[in-house]
């Protein structure tokens, strides 16, 4: 794919980012005139600074008047931009832990309609007023590779976003996009098929990413690559994926990742939010129309 701006050669010679210098970046802070990546990105009343341009430590003049630093989004910088990712993971693998030593725990986490389906009343699943399954099965995974994948694409993937975007933010493209990833297959798989599994949120974050690597005008040819990858194992019938999770998260965090770094600065909280309410919504409103055809 065309780069949006310069040729890959330019971009395999831009210089690294003066605290990571592996990480090849086209932004400079707008004070010190040094290279920055996403990560170290603090955002100004005018283009991004550098950490130590924000505290004052620079030399290069006053510290800017915010009380503190601000990412790409408008998130508060921390000493661990990776906290969330990491709990994430931690959460993840209690759950799993908790299912190889019960596997009677399955029947209460995963994803399914309704069972057994109409006629037969009364019913358990999402459309028996279960709703929590939408929650319990992201954090939900019964295989070995499975688990392992997704933990490794949520570290590879979630930490650089989650620095990117703050961690608020960050976990709202997280949720939204695993529950809109339950919400599409709740509307289109079998009623009586399980599904359970993180990917629906990660596919949100790869959506995400997409969007950000875009808006700093990187190379995007190794994250569409990654996504051609997973859309080969996600519709490949041996694999037994239920791709609608995937589709549906990836689709809701292109929309809130695009709301999360576009969003204009007068209006940025209220812009991002407001469009993680709107998909949310939408997700609530499949759910409703399935819940009343099993119902």
């Amino acid at each position: 794919m065309d780069q949006p701006a310069g040729s890959a050669q330019d971009a395999r010679s831009a210089p690294g980012c003066y605290r990571h210098p592996d990480r090849p970046s086209g932004v400079r802070c707008t004070r010190c005139d040094r290279p920055i990546c996403p990560e170290c990105m603090v955002s100004a009343s005018v283009g991004f600074q550098c950490p130590e341009c924000v505290r004052g430590g620079s030399g290069e003049g006053p510290a800017p008047q915010a009380s503190r630093p601000r990412t790409l989004a408008g998130g508060t910088v921390t000493a661990d931009p990776r906290l969330l990712t990491k709990i994430l993971i931690g959460i993840n693998l209690a759950v799993f832990i908790a299912i190889q030593a019960d596997r009677s725990l399955l029947d209460d986490v995963v994803l399914y309609g309704a069972w057994p389906p109409k006629p037969f009343a009364p019913t358990s699943g999402v459309a028996g007023g279960e709703w929590y399954r939408f929650v319990t099965s992201m954090f939900a995974h019964e295989a070995y590779w499975h688990i392992g994948f997704n933990m490794l694409s949520l570290w590879w993937v979630g930490g650089p976003l989650e620095a990117a975007l703050g961690r608020a933010r960050y976990l709202a493209v997280y949720f939204v996009s695993g529950l809109s990833g339950g919400a599409l297959t709740y509307l289109l798989a079998s009623p009586t098929d399980g599904s359970l599994g993180a990917s629906g949120a990660i596919f949100g974050l790869f959506g995400a990413t997409a969007v950000l690597m875009r808006r700093l005008n990187y190379d995007m040819r190794p994250v569409v690559a990654l996504l051609a990858i997973n859309m080969i194992f996600t519709f490949n019938p041996a694999m037994n994926i239920a791709w609608q999770a995937h589709i549906g998260g990836l689709v809701a965090g292109v929309v809130t990742g695009y709301a999360m770094v576009h969003a204009p600065r007068e209006k940025r909280t209220l812009v991002q939010y407001g469009t993680c309410a709107v998909v949310l919504l939408l997700a609530l409103a499949l759910a409703l129309v399935r819940t009343a055809q099993l119902t």
